[in-house]
Formats: structure tokens, sequence, C-alpha cells
């Protein structure tokens, strides 16, 4: 498994390896997306559009207003505030 190490002025240098895998260059961009079970993805900024094509194929039924993307947004928005305003949950001891 590759393993890199957080520098004092808090940079990574992304091994070879996974470098090549995401197919990174020098100068290109990454976004640390949060994970659901705590953890952060590293995923690549992509400068053109078209990378995305087919990306989202069979998981909408045809298209959508712009309304209605407005109302799944917030809906989003709100889920999230409440799981992160909610206490954690204890664990039970037995």
């Amino acid at each position: 498994m590759p393993i890199a190490t957080l520098t004092t002025k808090g940079q990574l240098t992304i091994p070879q390896l996974v470098r090549e895998s995401l197919g990174l260059e020098a100068g290109d961009k990454v976004d640390f997306v949060a994970d659901p079970l705590g953890g952060y993805r590293v995923v690549p900024v992509r400068k053109d559009v078209k990378v995305l094509r087919g990306r989202f194929a069979g998981r909408a039924v045809g298209p959508v207003s712009l309304d209605a993307m407005a109302e799944a947004v917030e809906n989003e928005a709100a889920d999230r505030l409440r799981r992160k305003s909610r206490p954690p949950r204890r664990k039970r001891v037995r």
C-alpha cells in the first residue's frame, strides 16, 4: 500500500503508483471528497467537462428541471446539516 508523509508545511507527495493510477501529471489538481465513513477520497479535478460523458448514464430517467435540481440540492444540504448536528451515538458496553 502506497504511503505519503505530511511535511511541516502541510504538503504531501503523492506516490508514483497512485499518480499513475489516477492519471495525474505535474500541475494537476486533486479534490479531497469526504467519505460517509469518516475518511476522504482523493479525486482528480478534470479540466474538461467532456471527461464526465457517460458517467451518470442510467442514473436519471429523463431530463431534470432546474427547480427539481435546486430542490434536490436543498434537501441534501438539509439532511447533511441534520446528520452533522446530531450528537454521536454512544456505544453500549456489555
